[in-house]
């Protein structure tokens, strides 16, 4: 299999616009993103998607690869197709195209080969991660995406609400009446199926939940989870800097 890793990087992030160039111990966060999927042996290229110039001049001076993307991208999933077909050719066809998110500068090279070993399934067409929540405090943040596998750890379902509901138990302790993971937000597509995971119109589950991950499920496409004992730490707003203060 050829193995391509993409790293999408948009500047006009709402809640902390221009993150990754954001400097962190002396090297920009989409810099640190890049030196760790460099380390996943697995990954046969690895470029950053981007629409900004400081981006790709960042990217550039410290000698990564990274491809020009349009502004009208409305997800990563979007600006990794269009990487996938300028980087396609008769002679370079890519089987396997992992989104690595660009706001994860610790994001550890195990998690990328996890995310890889799905594929070794024929039948697999996207796979994720999940991490079991431990805490009362994750389960009821809507920002913490939760998932509910089948037996075969393939998604269910992806909710920001706790899901499975834990009848009969006061919400406190749910977190010792069932199972609970949470979604840990790095995706692998066969490149084959990209395109059409793209072409699919925004559904109601989707709309509902503001998940993208719903989309594919409702038009009957599987996503394969695999569970993750490392915590990943993703900088979304400012303050979630202070979670990396004491990492070099």
């Amino acid at each position: 299999m050829k193995i391509l890793g993409i790293i999408p990087a948009r500047y006009a992030s709402t809640r902390f616009p221009g993150k990754a160039l954001f400097m962190i111990h002396g090297k920009s966060m989409i810099r640190r993103v890049y030196e760790q999927a460099l380390k996943c042996a697995e990954l046969d290229h690895v470029v950053v998607a981007t629409d900004d110039d400081s981006i790709r001049k960042q990217v550039e001076l410290y000698g990564g690869q990274v491809i020009m993307t349009s502004e009208k991208h409305r997800s990563g999933t979007e600006r990794c197709l269009e990487v996938v077909e300028k980087l396609t050719s008769i002679e370079n066809k890519w089987d396997i195209v992992i989104n690595i998110q660009g706001d994860e500068p610790y994001i550890d090279p195990l998690q990328i080969k996890q995310v890889v070993s799905c594929f070794g399934h024929a039948e697999t067409e996207a796979a994720t991660l999940i991490k079991k929540i431990t805490s009362t405090e994750e389960l009821t943040d809507p920002n913490v995406v939760k998932v509910t596998i089948d037996i075969m750890g393939r998604a269910l379902y992806f909710s920001r609400s706790a899901i499975p509901y834990a009848r009969g138990k006061e919400s406190g302790d749910w977190i010792h009446s069932a199972v609970y993971y949470k979604h840990i937000g790095i995706y692998g597509y066969r490149a084959d199926i990209l395109p059409k995971l793209v072409a699919l119109p925004v559904s109601p589950l989707e709309s509902a939940e503001s998940l993208e991950q719903l989309r594919w499920l409702e038009n009957g496409f599987k996503i394969q989870t695999q569970i993750t004992d490392i915590e990943s730490v993703s900088i979304d707003v400012p303050m979630d800097l202070l979670k990396i203060t004491n990492r070099s």
